[in-house]
């Protein structure tokens, strides 16, 4: 065989995938660039005024919620990850998957559950009052969870997973042998937590607390109906009660430069992580068998945030959707928007899957820096939250409307109107350029460990790239589809700011129902539609308890 023809057939075949997915790496790059170019419209008058009344609470009150619910996490993580991975103790097994049950509850639904849960006429300040003999709540009644520090605690009790998951990781794998070099010279467990584990859970912890704070950043459900009024409420807020589409993309030009930073944190935080691996072989760790008062309060740090951040929420969105079915039954608007919203995150997952295919067949086929730029470009929506690229997508799908009115103008002589716009094309855009990453990601990781001399045979044997990439690769790749498109389905299905901002006319889904009975204060109402959020949030919190086990 020719060798400068095979490098030539080689060059064309990958080519017209290279190209498709230059196009995919520009469309999620579109809306952060239309994001600046918006945000430039706004009026000197209109900047000053932001500056003057609304950024500054704002950003002073995000900054606490970011300085807060970091805290919080990188410590609950932290120390729930070292108990569960360098100690034994009675529930050590449950507690090892149990952990990360709050990952499944979104924080605005923990938000509403215990805004009743909590409330001066609740079952929890009852039950206190006529235990201590108090008959009404002007007699006693505890701190309104409608503040700071209950949005701070709540966030943080819901995503210390984000840091719990990693660190546990690098205590159980990478970190035996300096681990277990720190106990032979009579460092006690305590000693080795401080003085070992925690310098090199470092990089680990600045990663998963990186993640949580964009979380945070993205809420806008619990911050907004826990009275805090972070950039992402000051968004929704200026756009939808204000109707000044240029203010809000300014201050979703300001979240942006703090979410860069974040994602310097986490890049930072994953250079240092290749220091810490080390280059010997990883053993499994020896636990340390803890007894008496020692082994209870184990018991007890990682029962709390269990119990606290799923159990109880998901307790009372249970009772409560009883109560609300035996009421009214199951009513015909909750089947509706349920299957509102599995049609559009199953039509999302497919997209995004197909367009992950895409990009990483590319980076397969034509490996070099230009694939893996377009690669790490189709990830950037997920750093991005779900209010910026909401904004963005506007100008971007009235672009693309008055494109096809003008063709259809000139062609058959009249113009659709809004045919994107109003379609719900722009939230199923919004969604496949959000979770996009996860489809490359997982895919990238299934193809990673297939060899490349399957490749070569298949060449020989006459295949083309596409065939190779259809008949060899995508087969081999299924559990890592089927798991990324599991992942992308319910990320979809709990995502509220994109959701809300984006959503056809007199459309629902499950979250933007359960968002506006909270907005009327009768969240009780949407108990059911909590739930099936919940449960399906479930599923990945199995495939990762499953992952961790092997």
């Amino acid at each position: 065989m020719n060798p400068e023809l095979t490098q030539a057939s080689r060059d064309r075949a990958g080519t017209g995938w290279q190209a498709a997915a230059l196009v995919i790496a520009a469309l999620v790059l579109l809306p952060v660039l239309a994001l600046g170019l918006f945000a430039l419209q706004g009026s000197p008058g209109l900047w000053a005024h932001l500056i003057g009344n609304v950024l500054p609470v704002a950003a002073r009150q995000t900054v606490i919620l970011l300085v807060g619910v970091g805290i919080i996490v990188a410590t609950l993580g932290t120390v729930t990850a070292w108990l569960v991975a360098a100690c034994d103790f009675p529930g050590r097994r449950i507690f090892g998957w149990a952990l990360l049950l709050p990952l499944a509850v979104p924080t605005y639904i923990v938000a509403y559950a215990y805004l009743d849960i909590l409330h001066p006429v609740g079952p929890v300040q009852g039950a206190i009052r006529g235990w201590l003999g108090y008959a009404s709540p002007h007699e006693f009644r505890l701190p309104d969870i409608r503040s700071m520090p209950g949005c701070i605690l709540l966030l943080g009790l819901v995503l210390y997973p984000y840091v719990y998951l990693p660190v546990r990781a690098l205590f159980a794998m990478q970190a035996v042998n300096l681990l277990d070099a720190g106990r032979t010279l009579g460092a006690g467990p305590v000693a080795t937590f401080l003085r070992v584990a925690i310098p090199l859970a470092r990089p680990a912890v600045a990663i998963g607390t990186a993640l949580a704070l964009m979380e945070a950043m993205n809420d806008i459900g619990a911050a907004e109906f826990l009275g805090v009024r972070t950039l992402t409420v000051s968004v929704y807020s200026t756009w939808i009660n204000r109707s000044d589409l240029p203010g809000a993309a300014q201050i979703a030009l300001a979240m942006l430069a703090i979410t860069m930073a974040l994602v310097m944190l986490e890049r930072r935080g994953r250079k240092r992580q290749r220091y810490a691996a080390g280059a010997q072989r990883s053993q499994p760790l020896r636990r340390t068998r803890l007894r008496g008062w020692r082994a209870g309060a184990a018991v007890l740090v990682c029962a709390l945030p269990v119990a606290f951040g799923f159990a109880a929420p998901a307790w009372y969105l249970v009772g409560a959707a009883w109560a609300r079915y035996r009421f009214a039954g199951l009513s015909p608007r909750i089947l509706e928007e349920a299957g509102n919203t599995a049609f559009f995150a199953a039509l999302a997952t497919l997209v995004a899957l197909l367009l992950g295919l895409v990009v990483t067949g590319a980076a397969r086929m034509r490996p070099g820096r230009l694939t893996q730029t377009m690669v790490r470009l189709s990830t950037l929506g997920y750093r991005v939250p779900g209010t910026i690229l909401a904004i963005g997508l506007l100008p971007v799908i009235a672009l693309a409307d008055r494109q096809i009115a003008a063709a259809s103008q000139a062609l058959l002589g009249a113009g659709p109107g809004l045919l994107l716009l109003g379609s719900g094309a722009a939230l199923v855009y919004a969604y496949v350029a959000r979770f996009l990453a996860i489809a490359t990601g997982g895919i990238e990781a299934g193809l990673s460990r297939v060899p490349r001399s399957l490749d070569h045979v298949a060449r020989t044997l006459g295949r083309s790239p596409g065939q190779v990439f259809r008949q060899v690769h995508v087969p081999i790749s299924r559990p890592a589809l089927a798991a990324s498109g599991l992942l992308i389905f319910v990320d979809c299905v709990k995502e509220l700011p994109a959701t809300l901002l984006l959503r056809p006319l007199n459309f629902e889904t499950l979250s933007t129902h359960l968002y506006g009975e909270a907005a009327r204060g009768t969240y009780e109402d949407a108990a059911i539609a909590a739930l099936i959020i919940v449960v399906i949030g479930i599923l990945p919190v199995m495939v990762l308890a499953r992952t961790i086990r092997r």
